[in-house]
């Protein structure tokens, strides 16, 4: 597994007897009778976990939860995740009841070789986003050693994932960290070609700076989502009450120029699938340029699902971020499973899913296990295939 120079892998670190933070990100839904909804980012960081307990670590995992904007929240303490994490591990798990102070400061103390223990949620303290020095401290005194197994985050300059890491002297990369640069660092490296890049979602504005990095790699892109509105809307189609971003028309057009100047190709939908709502049970297939003006573009079309299909097949490079439709109805969820099939059937290809909805979609797809690679970070794996510098990554790489 390669890793950027200086960055070391927890495999390499002296941990025995020692106290090992790790920060993971264990932001995990809850549901409404406080349980783990979903386990997947639990069960992500396993491995880093189990590695430090057979090699007898004193570990301390540091994560948060939510948005408590630095105020104490009760709905969302770890606690449910703590219980979750023993049962996986079928080992117990202290929670702190805060994320710093006399009483983690006891609770890690306390730590034998192969205990674990879990900080109350980081963000719970205001230090924690505002990456206060103070706070960073604090965190890197309840530690001999830094991993990082948090990849979400790692585009976050927080005191947990940058802050406190100079104030150790040694650290490294978890196994799911160090698995998101290996893999990432192949799309921004010589390429297998055609290299094809699926982007979906509400908003050219959110993607737009991911779009214009990809132009200078890839050969084709494929829009989806109510963003290929936007587009459609500005090359003069007329889309109802489809969602568009009537303020980002000239970025649109100006987008698509680029990308004939470059001679990459530029794949929209020439179908829909309509609707009077997302709610609406009536649905129906339409050419884009027969959307009634009382309808909404909900997802991709049948035959524009085979064209994207056709592109990723032939493609050996795929990226992938970003819903076809608004595939949290199941109605309007075909355009967005049938790019996670091609994707899975397309054995040849180095496969590689951003994160956020599509990985939820390649989960709920059940193909997940067939994709080259499922990133646990939505924001962070789009920073990182534009080249920029993660906060989280270069306070590892720092001497």
């Amino acid at each position: 597994m390669a890793l950027p120079h200086g960055i070391v892998h927890v495999e390499q670190l002296a941990v025995e007897g020692k106290r090992v933070f790790v920060r993971v990100d264990l932001n995990v839904p809850l549901t409404k009778d406080r349980r783990v909804g979903d386990d997947s980012r639990i069960t992500a960081v396993l491995p880093t976990i189990r590695h430090l307990i057979d090699r007898g670590a004193r570990i301390v995992l540091g994560s948060h939860l939510g948005r408590p904007d630095g105020q104490v929240k009760p709905e969302l303490s770890l606690e449910p995740v703590a219980a979750r994490l023993a049962e996986l591990l079928a080992t117990e798990v202290v929670l702190a009841d805060e994320p710093a102070g006399d009483g983690a400061r006891k609770v890690v103390g306390d730590l034998r070789e192969g205990q674990l223990a879990l900080l109350e949620n980081l963000r719970f303290h205001p230090g924690e986003e505002g990456n206060d020095d103070a706070f960073a401290r604090q965190l890197a005194s309840y530690c001999d050693v830094y991993v990082n197994d948090a990849f979400g985050t790692a585009h976050r300059a927080h005191a947990s994932t940058a802050g406190m890491v100079r104030h150790v002297g040694v650290k490294g990369a978890g196994y799911v960290m160090a698995k998101e640069i290996d893999v990432l660092s192949r799309l921004l490296g010589d390429i297998d070609r055609p290299y094809l890049a699926v982007v979906g979602g509400a908003k050219v504005s959110d993607k737009i700076e991911v779009l214009d990095a990809l132009l200078e790699r890839v050969d084709a892109i494929a829009v989806g989502g109510a963003m290929a509105n936007t587009f459609l809307t500005a090359q003069g189609k007329q889309l109802g009450k489809s969602k568009v971003e009537g303020d980002k028309l000239a970025v649109a057009r100006n987008f698509l120029r680029k990308a004939s100047e470059k001679n990459v190709t530029v794949h929209l939908p020439h179908d829909v699938v309509i609707a009077a709502g997302i709610d609406a049970e009536e649905t129906r297939a339409v050419a884009i340029d027969a959307v009634p003006a009382d309808q909404m573009a909900l997802d991709i079309g049948p035959a524009t699902i085979e064209t994207y299909r056709g592109a990723v097949t032939r493609a050996r490079t795929v990226f992938w971020n970003g819903p076809m439709g608004v595939f949290e109805k199941p109605r309007f969820a075909g355009g967005t499973f049938a790019v996670a099939r091609a994707m899975a059937d397309n054995r040849l290809a180095l496969t590689v899913v951003g994160g956020g909805d599509s990985a939820a979609a390649v989960v709920q797809a059940g193909v997940a296990d067939r994709v080259t690679h499922v990133s646990t970070g939505g924001g962070a794996s789009l920073e990182f295939i534009q080249g920029l510098e993660l906060p989280g990554i270069a306070a590892l790489a720092a001497p």
